[in-house]
């Protein structure tokens, strides 16, 4: 099984651009959104073309703001939107599938933003999010993917220097959050596989930063301890284009 997460900073506006070619040729089981910036018919319409898939989209009480999706051609046993905290729910953020072997969690996590305005936001929404996750992985194994707004280690960022402690993404409280994450369980399948690879999935749109590869490695899959040995790859797929994010993925 293939599975595929992507950060698409509008889904209207990327089936414009070559989305919908690049996931015929990556051909995932399952596909992750976020950002789609559309409500749950908008993203129906704007991805009809996949025919073999099934949409579950969650939106965002504000028009064209955050929002997720997952598109599956296997038939989830159910499906839940957000974590059940009101504060975290009005924003689109969390789709959940549930499989015959695992729960599927696609997740935006919320930016703390350019003057860090949601940083203390960010790290409630980071505790009752693992409090989240591990609740569901009582009763299932859990694989979570999607930008998780934070670069975790310094090989994760091209300027980690210049960013420690001053920017949304690589501040210590976020990295806490991560951390935590990593600390209760959960796998990052990427560096799991790949301990010292340099790659990125993120790029700022200023600065030809995605040409010079000035970038950030925040899209992760993470997965339950108990299903690392299913884990047969771990991607970042830098050749697609179309968002200022790459897709990522897994093959279980």
């Amino acid at each position: 099984m293939k599975v595929i997460s992507f950060n698409v900073n509008g889904i209207r506006a990327i089936v414009g651009k070559t989305f919908l070619h690049d996931m015929s040729v990556l051909q995932p089981d399952i596909i992750c959104l976020q950002e789609t910036k559309a409500t749950e018919d908008q993203v129906k319409e704007a991805v009809s073309a996949l025919k073999d898939y099934e949409v579950y989209a969650n939106s965002a009480e504000r028009k064209g703001y955050s929002g997720t999706a997952i598109l599956s051609k296997i038939a989830p046993e159910k499906v839940s939107y957000g974590m059940g905290i009101p504060e975290h729910d009005t924003e689109g953020r969390i789709v959940c599938a549930t499989f015959a072997d695992f729960h599927l969690i696609c997740v935006y996590v919320p930016n703390s933003g350019s003057e860090l305005l949601r940083l203390g936001y960010r790290q409630t929404w980071d505790r009752d999010f693992l409090v989240y996750l591990k609740g569901l992985e009582s009763s299932k194994p859990v694989v979570v993917c999607g930008d998780f707004n934070v670069a975790n280690h310094p090989i994760d960022l091209a300027r980690p220097k210049d960013n420690y402690n001053k920017s949304a993404g690589y501040m210590q409280e976020e990295i806490d959050g991560m951390n935590n994450f990593t600390s209760s369980g959960f796998i990052d399948t990427f560096r799991f596989l790949n301990p010292n690879k340099v790659k990125y999935s993120w790029w700022s749109y200023r600065a030809g930063a995605r040409q010079k590869n000035i970038g950030w490695r925040i899209d992760y899959f993470l997965v339950s301890k108990s299903l690392i040995n299913s884990i047969q790859a771990a991607e970042i797929y830098n050749d697609v284009h179309g968002s200022d994010h790459c897709p990522v993925g897994v093959e279980l």
